[in-house]
């Protein structure tokens, strides 16, 4: 019998909800984006975000099991977000499932978010499986992790300070792109030239952790300088230099967690991978290092509920359950 599991996502600015069979095909999967809202604010505004969630869940729900043409009673098991993430509006999310599990007799898997981005590949690719590394990328993360089963990983390196997506989003805002960040400088820059612009890459002695707080002020540094002289600023350039200098590093580590490892599958998750020059520069190095290779679906890259559904499958199938004990864990790491 195939396992239905229904997914539920409430971490940062979207409510979403899927449900997915045996953890690879997705049946529905509904997102309520609350980006535009949070652009008038130039980033996501936790007390609000958690508020929308609150009106969005109930409907969204609703609506995913309509356009899956199932009924709760189908259902194997309620996958949702516990961390990482704003903890009001986790909490939502995680009330709701409960609330469904008490309510219909159906078990919890409480899901690492980080985790579900993994889980777009399998999403993607429906042969995908571990053991692989996988460059995570997203808004708040940057690392490296060696996956040697659905639920078994060891990182190769993290950041020392901010993420990529974190150095992206606060650029972005300063050049004038606005929230979200990544996204907006990946438009600007297709008709800029990456070369106009020099960024240093950061060198961290015997590590191959990240660092992007030295780019992202070399960034700040050349755009008050030339605010101070005068000059004007080419928008498309600078954000399509600034991006590849910090795809280049991304990739660069990459490159060197395959060699360290000798592993010749790779994949990326979280929101940027859906950044173009990641996503060229990461088939360039594949292709480089001979590597088999998958790059998430765009639907799946952001935030959704359908990655949840497919990463508490696996658990679920491997006897995991959570209580109605269950907490949010706005700062909950990987293997937890």
């Amino acid at each position: 019998m195939p396992v239905l599991t229904l997914g539920i996502e409430s971490s940062c600015d979207e409510t979403a909800c899927a449900i997915v069979k045996d953890g690879r095909i997705v049946l529905s999967s509904m997102i309520a984006s609350q980006a535009d809202f949070h652009s008038q604010y130039g980033g996501v505004v936790p007390e609000l975000a958690s508020r929308m969630h609150v009106e969005a869940i109930v409907p969204c729900l609703s609506e995913t099991l309509k356009n899956a043409d199932v009924a709760y009673e189908d259902i194997d098991a309620v996958c949702v977000t516990k961390g990482p993430g704003l903890v009001g509006a986790l909490l939502v999310g995680v009330s709701a499932a409960k609330a469904l599990c008490e309510v219909k007799n159906i078990p919890l898997v409480g899901v690492n978010h980080m985790c579900g981005h993994i889980a777009a590949n399998y999403l993607t690719d429906t042969s995908w499986e571990p053991p692989f590394l996988c460059l995570v990328v997203s808004g708040g993360h940057s690392e490296i992790l060696l996956v040697k089963d659905y639920s078994e990983m060891s990182c190769i390196c993290s950041t020392r300070d901010d993420a990529a997506g974190e150095a992206f989003d606060k650029i972005a805002r300063v050049i004038g792109l606005g929230y979200p960040g990544g996204p907006k400088m990946d438009k600007a820059s297709l008709d800029g030239d990456p070369h106009a612009f020099s960024f240093p890459a950061p060198r961290i002695a015997d590590s191959l952790d990240f660092s992007f707080s030295g780019i992202k002020t070399a960034a700040l540094n050349t755009i008050n300088h030339m605010r101070q002289q005068g000059e004007e600023i080419s928008i498309p350039d600078f954000a399509a230099s600034y991006q590849d200098a910090i795809c280049s590093i991304l990739c660069d580590r990459m490159d060197k967690a395959i060699q360290k490892t000798h592993m010749n599958k790779i994949c990326l998750a979280g929101g940027v991978s859906a950044n173009s020059c990641l996503r060229k520069k990461f088939e360039e190095l594949a292709k480089k290092r001979h590597c088999h290779i998958c790059l998430p679906k765009m639907a799946y890259c952001t935030d959704n509920a359908a990655m949840i559904a497919s990463a508490g499958y696996y658990d679920y199938v491997h006897g995991v359950r959570d209580g109605m004990d269950m907490n949010a864990y706005p700062s909950l790491e990987l293997g937890v």
